[in-house]
């Protein structure tokens, strides 16, 4: 079960376009039932047949079956259906079904649109329903939160802002997400490693603004084939760095900008492109282009029972073959490998975190769990080296934190992730720390 949930998490990194959706709610339960079935049976051409024409040109029959027979891969023979629901994103329908495979639980997304069509897909971790519990470290009733709009023209977003009763001209921490469609909690399983900064540095003096990510908020807008990190997360955090600027209340010359995995990497670029910040920091932030990091993490769960089975190593392979095709350039722009078109890869692949990191003229904090096996210890030291004639840059390495900053004990693993837990106290010390002392 440890190398399923996270083998999936990383093999489907999916975004797929989406129309709008308007059915009823058994009719839509059944059409994904009746999809799920086809899939059991093998029956591709008869699934694929429930696409709209975008979905179809995405997803053929033949990438269907490669996609299914990865899932059954990992989790084996599908058992049967459990509970299903139906959500609203954005305005629009989608039918979560609870799935029982032989080696464990999923949930299926399905995204219909206004005609009755398959519009999205997407294989998920089952994830329990858990109430937030506000760690120890933190007291609500020492700040104020409440809902903003803010962001680009016609890209608009919700975000929450945190911010300290007591105290003029505060502060500020704008918080940058990891890969895919986070939410501002950056929500893991019942874990809210966002809220938890929010709330901890904001009970210290600091306020915090975090923000839904484009992909989440817009996945029907979304041009899937085109998709770069500009769009994806560069535009939205400078967006937030001037609409925190200018709210009342914050001290326009104090603005911080803080990116966890995905955004620790983009932060040193971000921040280049604004002169005026007080300072950057890097949490658990790849040093290494992503592909790499993906493999290493299919690699690291393979692994974890101790031996690595000839299915596994096939998968490994496959993985690796991939990651060879990116790095040679030998993807078409609009083709899908893991997960996201030809062109995003090359594009993540022209930007160098250390370059931007050494042309910053402000502060930088570079923080890293060591029993983080997404990002890990090598990319704190690659940052370390690269950054080690530049002035007005810390460092922090926690022994026992994972990729979360979540501590835990021995082999860090991806069952950890659907623990409840909360950021380390350490953490949100020393940031806030550094951030008053800056």
């Amino acid at each position: 079960m440890r190398k399923v949930r996270s083998m999936i998490v990383i093999a489907c990194v999916c975004l797929f376009l989406f129309s709008q959706l308007v059915s009823s709610e058994e009719g839509l339960k059944k059409k994904a039932e009746t999809f799920l079935m086809h899939l059991k049976n093998e029956e591709f051409e008869r699934a694929f047949d429930q696409f709209n024409d975008e979905m179809k040109k995405a997803m053929p029959p033949k990438k269907l079956e490669k996609t299914w027979n990865e899932v059954v891969f990992k989790l084996g023979e599908l058992h049967s259906l459990g509970e299903s629901g139906l959500l609203e994103e954005g305005g629009y329908q989608i039918v979560l079904q609870t799935c029982d495979f032989e080696k464990g639980r999923i949930d299926v997304k399905i995204v219909f649109d206004e005609e009755g069509e398959i519009a999205g897909l997407w294989f998920l971790p089952h994830l329990e329903s858990h109430p937030y519990e506000c760690p120890e470290y933190a007291n609500k009733d020492l700040f104020m939160e409440g809902e903003l709009i803010f962001g680009v023209k016609g890209w608009e977003l919700p975000g929450n802002l945190t911010m300290p009763k007591k105290g003029k001209n505060l502060p500020v921490v704008v918080l940058v997400h990891g890969s895919g469609p986070n939410d501002r909690d950056e929500t893991l399983g019942p874990n809210k490693p966002f809220k938890d900064l929010a709330y901890g540095l904001s009970s210290r003096g600091i306020a915090v603004f975090r923000y839904d990510k484009r992909t989440k908020v817009y996945p029907n807008k979304i041009d899937v084939f085109n998709l770069t990190v500009e769009q994806e997360t560069i535009e939205d955090a400078l967006a937030a760095i001037d609409f925190v600027r200018a709210t009342d209340g914050i001290d326009e010359d104090r603005v911080f900008l803080l990116g966890h995995s995905l955004g620790g990497q983009l932060v040193p670029e971000i921040g280049g492109r604004d002169e005026r910040l007080s300072g950057v920091v890097v949490m658990a932030g790849s040093a290494r282009p992503l592909e790499e990091a993906i493999l290493e993490q299919i690699e690291y769960i393979a692994k974890l029972d101790g031996k690595i089975t000839k299915d596994e190593e096939r998968e490994i392979e496959r993985i690796r073959k991939q990651v060879r095709l990116i790095k040679e350039h030998k993807v078409g722009e609009e083709e899908l490998v893991l997960g996201v078109p030809g062109r995003y890869w090359y594009d993540l692949q022209k930007r160098d975190p250390i370059k931007s990191a050494l042309a910053l003229n402000c502060p930088m904090l570079v923080l890293q769990g060591k029993r983080d096996y997404q990002v890990t210890w090598e990319d704190y030291n690659l940052w370390k080296e690269g950054l080690s004639a530049k002035k007005g840059v810390a460092f922090r390495l926690y022994s026992d934190l994972n990729h979360l900053f979540m501590g835990g004990e021995g082999r860090p693993t991806p069952e950890e992730y659907s623990i409840p837990n909360h950021v380390d106290e350490r953490v949100i010390n020393d940031l806030a720390g550094w951030i008053l002392s800056n």
